[in-house]
């Protein structure tokens, strides 16, 4: 059984910075692309950032610049760190990551995290 379990989420005021963390566990033999996700209220979920196993990212437009996504695979841990957080930033975000278990070594299940709250408000 995969677990990821985000953390880190709050309120910040405009222009404030935050840092999610995203912690994989179970039963894990190895983890390939990871990923931020975020849905605000009525809108569909999106891709903040990814990065595969080899550290190669990749932001969304809307937040080039301004947030900085990492990992550490021998912990089987994500980053996110956001800086010059606008009120368009508010949603749960979402960790994802495709993982492949013990059980099966040569295959990838995909996962999601339970999903943290940001919210970006004077």
């Amino acid at each position: 059984q995969v677990r990821l379990v985000e953390s880190g989420g709050g309120l910040v005021q405009p222009g404030g910075s935050l840092s999610l963390s995203c912690a994989a566990s179970g039963s894990i033999f190895r983890v390939n692309d990871m990923g931020w996700y975020r849905q605000a209220p009525g809108n569909e979920r999106e891709l903040v950032a990814s990065i595969t196993s080899g550290s190669r990212t990749y932001y969304a437009d809307s937040v080039k610049g301004r947030f900085t996504i990492s990992r550490n695979n021998a912990k089987n841990t994500m980053s996110l760190q956001m800086n010059s957080l606008k009120p368009e930033d508010t949603a749960v975000y979402y960790c994802n990551a495709d993982v492949s278990p013990w059980g099966a070594p040569g295959t990838f299940y995909n996962h999601w995290g339970q999903g943290t709250q940001v919210t970006v408000s004077s």
